[in-house]
């Protein structure tokens, strides 16, 4: 059975950035060779970390869709982790991220709803 996946990775910034594409498509090879299929790789490039990872302060990061089965998405994290270039991964079933997106949103609508149900504070004047 085959799903939605999206990859978030987060490369070391000592590699050329050129070089990005053609190291993530050695280890996307495990989801075609299982017959996956990669439905879009997006390279945000060189960012600044929200922390320190490894003593380093950025990294390059890319974000990939792609459909496969499960054993190959773990085959895939996997190889991931065990690379020295690789510095952060996380794999999220497409499904999982859209019910993500969908309750960040609503929490946000609801709050917001909230804030504008409050009564005002009354406005003090000078006489």
């Amino acid at each position: 059975m085959t799903h939605q996946y999206e990859l978030m990775v987060i490369l070391t910034p000592e590699i050329d950035e050129r070089t990005v594409a053609p190291s993530l498509d050695k280890f996307l090879k495990v989801i075609t060779n299982d017959g996956g299929t990669i439905d879009k790789v997006d390279i945000w490039g060189k960012r600044r970390l929200a922390y320190e990872i490894q003593k380093k302060t950025e990294g390059i990061y890319a974000v990939v869709n792609f459909t496969a089965t499960s054993e190959a998405t773990q085959e895939l994290d996997r190889q991931l982790k065990l690379s020295e270039a690789v510095m952060r991964t996380k794999v999220l079933r497409a499904e999982e991220a859209f019910a993500m997106v969908a309750a960040e949103a609503e929490r946000s609508a609801a709050k917001a709803a909230r804030k504008a149900a409050r009564p005002a504070k009354p406005v003090k004047q000078d006489a």
